[in-house]
């Protein structure tokens, strides 16, 4: 597992900021249509057949869904979801069903993510907090920082006492291709706050998480 520990910024807009992904979209639907049509021709294929004459339209469709994460921003995610509350006993939300694309390949990643908070006088709508993953993951990725993300946004967002956040997931780069090794899944986990400082509140939270390791 992958333990990060980070200071806390000094505001949600540096957090936003920091965090801020913005995708480029420089070139049309036709030139990315044309761009697969020419990776078909170099892997020996007919692009013209029967089987593949709309696959380029497809995969774009398919490319810009699984990477929709670029175009949602925290501010309309959370659309106002954010309320005064005098709680300060965790609040965890386990078991969020992560998909990502690697960056290196756009290969899928698939797993799932643990996220905890500890209350300071304010909460968020637990949908958002699946949302939150959901936007992050929704982009070109590598696991650490999806990790660090999802823990960083809910930090200068809530200003919490603390937040911890656990993903785990399979990377079928490394399961459908190079090593080939089905049933690996990595952990990475981001701890801000209390969870970073106090190791009990820490280990309170992996408790609640804790499952065999042969989870999927």
């Amino acid at each position: 597992m992958t333990l990060s520990f980070r200071s806390e910024l000094n505001s949600a807009e540096q957090v936003v900021s920091s965090l801020s992904t913005t995708k480029q979209p420089n070139v049309t639907e036709a030139e990315m249509m044309q761009a697969v049509r020419t990776l078909l021709l170099g892997l020996g294929e007919d692009p013209d057949r029967e089987g593949l004459k709309d696959t380029p339209k497809r995969v774009v469709k398919a490319l810009q869904f699984l990477t929709k994460g670029y175009d949602e921003s925290l501010d309309e995610l959370l659309n106002g979801a954010v309320f005064t509350e005098d709680a300060n006993e965790m609040v965890l939300v386990r078991d969020i069903d992560i998909f990502s694309s690697c960056e290196h390949h756009i290969l899928p990643i698939l797993g799932r993510a643990h996220v905890a908070y500890i209350p300071n006088g304010k909460v968020i709508g637990l949908s958002k907090i699946a949302r939150i993953c959901e936007m992050y993951a929704r982009r070109l990725q590598v696991q650490e920082r999806l990790t660090l993300q999802i823990a960083d946004a809910l930090q200068g967002l809530l200003k919490p006492q603390g937040v911890a956040v656990v993903v785990e997931a399979s990377h079928m780069c490394m399961v459908m291709r190079g090593v080939q090794k089905p049933g690996s899944w990595t952990v990475t986990s981001a701890m801000r706050g209390v969870f970073s400082e106090d190791a009990r509140t820490r280990e309170e939270f992996m408790n609640l998480i804790r499952h065999n390791g042969n989870f999927h």
